[in-house]
């Protein structure tokens, strides 16, 4: 870990503003408002939320019955 690249580093400070000029920040914007104000409704995580557990279960019975 001592050859860790410092742009891939936390600095602390504050977040870039949301970007009003691009043209302007082409070479460092910020972030456009769509990807801050959006709403997840639904999101994959709904999905996820109920097919992973039935996966890992199935997966389970799965491999209980191939053990024997």
């Amino acid at each position: 870990m001592e050859n860790i690249d410092p742009k891939h580093t936390e600095t602390g400070g504050a977040h870039r503003p949301i970007e009003k000029d691009y043209e302007g920040h082409k070479d460092n914007p910020g972030p456009a408002k769509p990807a801050i104000t959006e709403k997840d409704v639904n999101g994959a995580g709904q999905a996820l939320k109920w097919v992973l557990p039935i996966l890992i279960i199935i997966a389970l019975i799965v491999w209980f019955a191939m053990r024997k």
